[in-house]
């Protein structure tokens, strides 16, 4: 991503626009229009300012992805209450269709028994909770995932 795209959206995250951040930042809107437009560059100083006013590190600004971004948003928003009502399975099940119909084709008793024994293991050698039990067992999992990858 270029850098006046990571600035352009920075500031749309905060909801600030072009007027308030050169108000604050003691330029004109011109000059963040032309920063927001690779035309030109800001000097480290406004950089370092711009971090500050979007709340973010200055290597973060550098390199702000808003996809990442508004995921960790809308996590930090969503209620326990309002999780529990969406059907994970379907919205992921549209990018990654296994998810709609491995259930017709795996004997999924067979595995659920033995990473339900799993998860009490990390419960009982850990004192963990199921929730925590289970998000390590994923994070595991995900390595797991993640080496097999790197191998192949």
């Amino acid at each position: 991503m270029r850098l006046g795209n990571s600035l352009f959206h920075a500031r749309k995250s905060c909801g600030l626009s072009q007027e308030e951040v050169a108000e604050k930042l003691g330029v004109s809107r011109q000059t963040i229009s032309k920063w927001e437009t690779d035309e030109t560059l800001p000097d480290i100083r406004q950089s370092k300012r711009m971090a500050v006013l979007y709340n973010v590190s200055l290597d973060e600004l550098i390199e702000f992805d808003i996809d990442e971004k508004e995921v960790e948003q809308f996590i930090e928003r969503i209620s326990d209450e309002k999780q529990e009502k969406i059907n994970w399975t379907n919205v992921w099940g549209k990018k990654y269709p296994i998810l709609l119909k491995y259930k017709n084709e795996v004997n999924t008793v067979n595995y659920a028994k033995r990473l339900s024994s799993m998860l009490n293991e990390l419960k009982e050698e850990y004192g963990y909770s199921e929730l925590d039990a289970l998000l390590v067992l994923k994070d595991i999992l995900a390595g797991v995932w993640k080496n097999r990858k790197d191998f192949h």
